[in-house]
């Protein structure tokens, strides 16, 4: 029992003693556990703790994301890429986070964003230079290190504008009354100027020009931008730069990044980059100043630098754009159509624009001045073609009547020698100044400097095609017109006529009613004494400008001897001498077309008045011709060939702008109907007008002459040596035609030559034929005197008279087939009787007329040795009347047959 007492109480302590032990473990397990959550906490405290930084640097880098997105569209680009510089440091410290690797793919979407914003801006300072955005756009591309880029892209966008203003231009005059906008929207330029009507073409030159002229300005001045030497407003920034980490080379937009990054932090200032302020250098500093011995003045004035010196080499291919552009429009048909006062106008507003051009890039257009004188070269021969068929049909509608010397009196051919104004005034001052900015046209005379190249005037001078465009009914209304007609304009100065000279002075002389009120202006037309027919605008006659210009070099004869066709090609004439003048460029084709048009007249009067199928002497036509006279018509028939084998009755091209519209019937040639004769007074009239014209021309020698250049001074020897010196030939021709017109002797050379001399005896009466002779001449004269001429008309007509008879006589003596030596002595005896009687009805001298015959009447009385040499010291003789005098005196002396073949092959 006491064993089981003791197991009892052993078992009950053992039980305490396991309670107890129980109890213990369970307080240690409560401890324990306790500290494990302790330490538990004690972690998840220090892992938070380590967060805390780099999430300072997130929300750091988030308001510095949204200071660049408020910096891009306030326009600060230099502050927004200075940001950018340490957003992509912070970036770079933390860029094994994934939220940070977004944050870095989102840089190159907002890179993209504002360099397109940047462009657009830069766009605008092309399209119209402004300093300070030009500056921000330099700022912002050498912050990030693109300044050649920068140069290369203000290029192109200037490419660009021109190419697509001058689309725009014409795009919008073209169909803006028509309803075919999106048919338009598809066509090219070229397909563009094909449809410009004619009435818009001026229009659309003026508005292409007026943008481009600004395009160029815009260049220029870009070009020419210098950075003051003056304390300036200079962005800094308080980032503190670093070295840049490694970027990871599989990724394009981390690459891009970086580089921008690495060229941006080489240029900024350094600072303090735990500040938490993401804009803290560009908000707190931008109002610092810098010096111009600053790092930023620097990297500003050597980017400025760069971008002047890259289009200084690139404004050739602007410059050679731009025409290619002008001279695809001037290709259109409306160029050539238009009329001469509105190409005029053109070309004067091309030449500006060319003047602009070789100031603006440094060499001589000379390509683009090729171009133009093609254009003036296709306008002039359509010119010359309408006024070719004016002339022609004046001609063949001449009646050759005198024009009253009061309605010749009004018309002036200043122009033609040498006394003209502008064909029409500068329509406002900057264009005359425009002038004189072309010092010299040699290439090698410009210099290649921006400052230097001479298109700073023209920037002074402001766009000379804008305000015509927005000008153009006060442009009409001060030109002056065209015609030979006297008018108060042509007192202007004639060194306006000269495109490359002029003053501001002059260009205002020629605003006349430019600043009178629309009442007055209108008070103007009505007063107008006639419209012009080239410019169509309303005209006057100075009574004053006449009587200085004109009747000073003007003689009686130019105001008797003026007939309509005269009169028409002297103003042709004249009108082409003053295109000379404004027309420099293609001067020397339109002398020749003054050239053609007297040719034309000259070959129409020889048509006229000189042409007889056979004379009474027995000569061809031909043959009584001159040897310059010849020379002359051959001349013409292969420069006229053309116009004196084509129909003058249709017209000779569809010209929109003729002003006339030939409607006579077609003749194969050139000249006056078949059929048509003409008086006495017609003939001498068509004699004296044609006179008259080379009288003028001689007087306007000299200023035609100075009109050329030097190297084509022999075109004008030659027109006149060759052509207007021969007029006096076909005068005294068309007179010698007129005598043997009226001087009805044809027949008597048959009558001569069969009266009978072969006579035994000499009586004391003369042949029959005599007295018939006197009478036809009586006649002649007596026509003559009733003739309605001058007496000096008359007096040369009978002394032509004279030696027609002269000429009667001797074709007829060497007709004869047998003479004897008393045949001979009543030749001799008739000669005497018709000289004394001739005398009776001339003032002059008549013997020495007629010695021509009796010195071929003693030739009956040679040696026949002799006869070789009288037939060559006697060339006034034709073959024919030598070889009939060999003959008659061979077979009346019995020479041999062998002796009289030697002398005639001598004498052939």
């Amino acid at each position: 029992m006491n064993l089981v007492r003791e197991l009892e109480i052993d078992l009950k302590v053992a039980n305490v003693i396991c309670m107890n032990g129980r109890r213990h473990l369970t307080s240690s397990i409560n401890e324990v556990s306790r500290d494990l959550v302790v330490n538990t906490d004690s972690k998840k405290k220090q892992a938070l703790m380590d967060l805390l930084p780099v999430l300072a640097e997130l929300l750091h880098a988030q308001d510095m994301q949204a200071a660049l997105e408020s910096l891009v569209e306030e326009g600060n680009y230099c502050k927004a890429f200075q940001v950018l510089s340490e957003y992509l440091q912070l970036l770079d410290s933390v860029s094994e986070l994934s939220a940070i690797q977004e944050m870095s793919r989102g840089v190159e979407v907002w890179l993209g964003r504002t360099l397109q914003k940047l462009d657009s801006l830069l766009l605008g300072v092309c399209q119209e230079f402004k300093e300070e955005g030009y500056l921000t756009v330099v700022d912002a591309y050498a912050l990030i290190g693109d300044v050649s880029g920068l140069a290369e892209k203000i290029q192109s966008f200037f490419m660009q504008e021109v190419i697509s203003e001058t689309h725009s231009v014409l795009k919008s005059i073209v169909h803006e009354d028509q309803d075919v906008h999106m048919q338009s929207s598809r066509l090219t330029y070229s397909d563009l100027c094909l449809q410009i009507p004619e009435s818009k073409f001026r229009q659309c030159l003026l508005r292409t020009l007026a943008v481009l002229f600004k395009l160029m300005c815009s260049y220029h001045e870009i070009m020419g931008f210098q950075l003051e030497n003056k304390v300036l407003e200079c962005p800094t920034t308080n980032a503190k730069s670093r070295e840049d980490g490694t970027q990871d080379s599989s990724s394009v937009e981390e690459s891009r990044t970086a580089t921008y990054s690495a060229d941006a932090s080489e240029r900024t200032e350094s600072g303090n980059v735990e500040s938490h302020d993401p804009v803290s250098g560009g908000r707190n500093d931008g109002g610092a100043t810098s010096s111009s011995g600053s790092p930023w003045y620097q990297l500003r004035k050597e980017a400025i630098a760069f971008v002047s010196q890259t289009l200084q080499r690139g404004r050739k291919n602007l410059w050679q754009l731009t025409t290619s552009r002008v001279s695809v429009l001037l290709s259109s048909s409306a160029a050539s159509s238009t009329s001469i006062h509105q190409f005029l106008k053109n070309y004067e507003d091309l030449n500006t624009f060319i003047l602009a051009g070789e100031a603006f890039c440094g060499v001589e257009a000379v390509e683009f001045r090729q171009k133009l004188k093609g254009v003036c070269e296709n306008y002039f021969t359509a010119f010359h073609r309408q006024n070719i068929s004016a002339l022609k049909m004046v001609l063949e509608k001449e009646t050759w009547l005198r024009l009253p010397p009061e309605t010749v009196q009004i018309i002036s051919f200043a122009g033609l020698v040498g006394d003209g104004a502008p064909l029409i005034a500068a329509s406002d001052g900057k264009s005359s100044n425009a002038r004189v900015l072309h010092t010299s046209k040699s290439a090698n005379a410009v210099d290649t400097g921006a400052t230097k190249s001479g298109f700073s005037p023209w920037l002074r001078n402001g766009n000379p095609f804008l305000l015509k465009v927005s000008g153009s009914p006060k442009e009409a209304h001060n030109s002056s017109p065209l015609n030979g007609a006297t008018s108060g304009e042509y007192e202007g100065n004639v060194d306006n006529l000269h495109g490359d000279i002029g003053s501001p002075h002059n260009g205002d002389v020629n605003h006349i009613n430019g600043s009178n009120s629309m009442a007055e202006e209108e008070n103007e037309d009505l007063l107008a004494d006639f419209i012009d027919e080239d410019s169509q605008l309303p005209s006057r006659i100075s009574k004053s400008s006449l009587s200085k210009t004109y009747s000073s070099h003007c003689s009686n004869d130019e105001f008797t001897a003026q007939t309509g066709s005269s009169l028409c090609l002297l103003r042709s004439m004249d009108k082409y001498a003053r295109l000379m003048q404004k027309l420099e460029i293609v001067n020397v084709e339109f002398f020749k077309g003054i050239c053609q048009l007297f040719e034309m007249f000259f070959y129409y009067i020889f048509e006229a008045f000189g042409q007889q199928n056979m004379s009474s002497s027995g000569k061809g036509s031909t043959d009584s011709l001159t040897y310059r006279l010849k020379t002359a018509l051959s001349r013409i028939t292969q420069d006229c060939d053309q116009w004196i084998k084509t129909s003058s009755g249709s017209p000779l091209s569809p010209l929109a702008h003729t002003d006339v519209t030939p409607t006579v019937p077609q003749s194969p040639n050139f000249g006056p109907p078949v059929g048509t004769s003409f008086g006495l007074k017609e003939r001498c009239a068509g004699a004296d007008t044609v006179a008259l014209v080379a009288r003028i021309l001689h007087r306007s020698r000299t200023h035609l002459q100075s009109l050329l250049l030097k190297s084509n001074t022999a075109v004008v020897e030659d027109f006149f040596v060759h052509l207007v010196d021969s007029v006096p030939d076909l005068t005294e021709h068309i007179h010698r035609t007129t005598a043997r017109i009226l001087l009805h002797i044809n027949g008597y050379v048959d009558r001569i030559a069969n009266a009978k001399w072969e006579l035994k005896e000499l009586g004391m009466e003369h042949n029959g034929y005599v007295d018939l002779l006197l009478g036809e001449f009586k006649h002649y004269k007596t026509r003559l005197a009733h003739g309605g001429i001058h007496k000096e008309v008359q007096d040369l007509l009978l002394g032509y008279g004279l030696e027609i008879v002269a000429e009667t006589l001797i074709e007829g003596l060497s007709r004869v087939k047998r003479c004897t030596d008393e045949g001979r002595a009543l030749m001799s005896l008739d000669l005497q009787v018709l000289i004394n009687g001739l005398q009776h009805f001339v003032s002059i001298n008549v013997k020495p007329k007629l010695q021509i015959v009796e010195a071929f009447i003693k030739a009956y009385y040679l040696p026949e040795t002799e006869y070789i040499h009288w037939a060559r010291a006697h060339p006034e003789y034709s073959k024919n009347q030598i070889v009939g005098l060999i003959n008659l005196v061979a077979t009346m002396k019995g020479w041999k047959r062998k002796t009289r073949l030697e002398v005639l092959e001598k004498i052939e």
